[in-house]
């Protein structure tokens, strides 16, 4: 191993729980912020400078090993090398390790298959960890560079932007007083795995870390032992591959030849536009303008190695809707209104039997266990399903979805108590459990007091668009960001007051409380049998990791997080 060591490397060896993640993260958030505005001036040589010091950054080391190896889904799925980072002392010694290793030699991807909504597979190519790390440090140099060009249209795994924007996107497009009215529902064939490579690193230049996304791409894979070539395409799984999907398919928006208003950015010309990843729809006015668009894509996608799927490619009128990202978008005729329809986003047909498919599996796996249980397991899926269908026209889902689970509910309630009467098992599971609703009919245990929540329970909630090009790399919309984070919110009433308290941020890594990662709540005081132990006074509200590095090692955490923690 050749080792060589960085300008503003530590000698020291790292010691993960005494980590200052306060510093640490707002050392990168500023260089990625300074490469931003960079790239905006048109500044090329500043941003390459920027960049080797992002690649060069001890905290950008750090930030990428905690998201690698703490953070991300992924964390415990190995590469090839069969390796997993799961301890404070090793991932202290990656970060030194990574810091200070030259040359870089890129490892296979281990390629794993899962099953797609269509009953097929899904390949994933599974970098190494260590690969991850790197691709994660140099995503960092190479994504302000680009969330400064990227085109407003494009939604998918960028920061700051979510498939509610681009539905809400869609809404304003797709309404009734507009033209456009003919759209192409488009999905490209394979486009992660056949994206060309040589196009795509013409495309991202000689930049800082363009030697390693070279090595990454030609890597090739190992599958069943066997190791297998990459001609093209971009590994599924890998930490950069969202990114570099995204730098092959920039310029989509101007190859339509979409015109914007130099002032404010509102479209003017007969065409549309919104992407999220590979899954995109445009809006013409015409059918045949809608055929010359799909010809037009098709060879623009062609010199990139890629291609429309026709399986999945129609062109329709908005009266008959599209889906698009679980949600089905049409125009109903309405004779009353004022133009005689009405726009309607509501949860697809096919989204809907989908979650009915994996509820009546849950509940079909938890026969004849507790009640409890049950809640524990289903509440989560309830949550998650409806706080995404919240934005459209979704109560009527909701309900009809409601009166579905009261049906399996009773099931499992006769499977665990065949021998007992409806009234009895009407008195042990139901009940008006959720003292805030005038409910008598919601199902739970009555010990403990859980409940198992109802989709009909969460309020439709019309989804703000993200302003035009912004990004969280723009330091001048710094309090534009804040602003927006504290409007996306699911936190209980108690949560909400404890994170206005502290101003949205973690205490302990001084990062953003709603950055995605799970929240615990911090008890000054320990003892279980003091009364202050539950006062808003003595809980903090932390990161799930945060809240790990407190109790794993509080006597070597920085002062500054130490004072912070008593202050709240």
């Amino acid at each position: 191993m050749h080792v060589k060591h960085a300008a503003n490397e530590t000698k020291e060896q790292t010691k993960w729980n005494a980590v200052n993640w306060r510093q640490a993260n707002r050392n990168v958030r500023n260089l990625r912020q300074r490469i931003f505005k960079a790239e905006r001036k048109g500044d090329h040589r500043k941003v390459k400078s920027l960049q080797k010091l992002m690649l060069r950054s001890y905290a950008n080391t750090l930030v990428s090993v905690r998201r690698v190896t703490q953070i991300n889904a992924g964390k415990s799925t190995p590469g090839v090398d069969k390796v997993v980072i799961k301890t404070p002392e090793v991932r202290g010694k990656l970060v030194d390790e990574l810091h200070s290793y030259r040359p870089w030699q890129a490892a296979s991807t281990r390629r794993v298959y899962i099953p797609k909504s269509n009953g097929k597979l899904r390949p994933l190519g599974i970098p190494t960890v260590n690969d991850r790390v790197m691709q994660a440090r140099v995503k960092n140099a190479l994504e302000p560079q680009w969330e400064a060009r990227f085109e407003s249209i494009s939604f998918g795994f960028r920061p700051g932007r979510s498939a509610h924007d681009a539905i809400s996107s869609i809404f304003l497009l797709a309404n009734p007083k507009g033209r456009k009215k003919w759209i192409l529902d488009a999905d490209i064939k394979g486009a992660f795995d056949n994206i060309g490579h040589e196009p795509l690193l013409e495309s991202i230049g000689k930049t800082p870390g363009h030697g390693l996304i070279r090595q990454w791409l030609k890597a090739g894979y190992v599958d069943d032992g066997i190791k297998h070539e990459t001609p093209a395409g971009t590994p599924q799984g890998g930490i950069i591959s969202p990114l570099l999907a995204n730098i092959a398919l920039h310029g989509m928006e101007e190859a339509l030849g979409v015109l914007r208003k130099k002032n404010t950015g509102t479209i003017k010309g007969h065409r549309a536009v919104v992407r999220y990843a590979d899954d995109f729809v445009v809006f013409c006015e015409s059918r045949e303008d809608t055929e010359r668009a799909k010809d037009e894509l098709s060879e623009w996608l062609k010199e990139r190695g890629l291609e429309l799927s026709e399986e999945k490619t129609q062109i329709v009128h908005i009266s008959e809707g599209f889906d698009f990202l679980g949600f089905n978008v049409r125009q109903y005729k309405m004779p009353g209104s004022k133009r005689g329809c009405k726009l309607h986003i509501k949860p697809s047909k096919a989204s809907t039997q989908k979650i009915r498919d994996k509820l009546k599996k849950e509940w079909r796996s938890m026969r004849g266990t507790h009640a409890g249980i049950v809640i524990t397991r289903l509440n989560p899926i309830v949550r998650g399903w409806t706080n995404y269908f919240r934005i459209g026209v979704s109560a009527k889902t909701f309900n009809k979805l409601d009166h579905w689970m009261s049906t399996r509910a009773y099931r499992w309630t006769k499977f665990r108590h065949p021998n007992k009467s409806w009234r009895w098992v009407k008195d042990k599971y139901w009940g008006r459990l959720n003292k805030k609703r005038e409910d008598n009919w919601v199902f739970g245990d009555k010990q403990t007091g859980g409940y198992l929540l109802k989709f009909g329970w969460t309020k439709i909630e019309r989804h703000t668009l993200v302003r035009g090009k912004a990004s969280p790399d723009d330091a001048s919309l710094n309090r534009y960001w804040e602003e927006r984070r504290r409007k996306a919110h699911t936190l209980s009433p108690t949560r909400l007051k404890m994170a206005r308290t502290q101003q949205w941020k973690c205490p302990v890594c001084g990062g953003h409380l709603l950055n995605g990662e799970d929240l615990q709540d911090h008890h000054m005081i320990l003892n279980r049998e003091n009364r202050d132990r539950e006062d808003l006074k003595n809980r903090r509200l932390v990161h799930y990791f945060c809240h790990r590095q407190i109790h794993g090692g509080n006597s070597a955490l920085p002062s500054v997080v130490k004072e912070l923690l008593r202050e709240g």
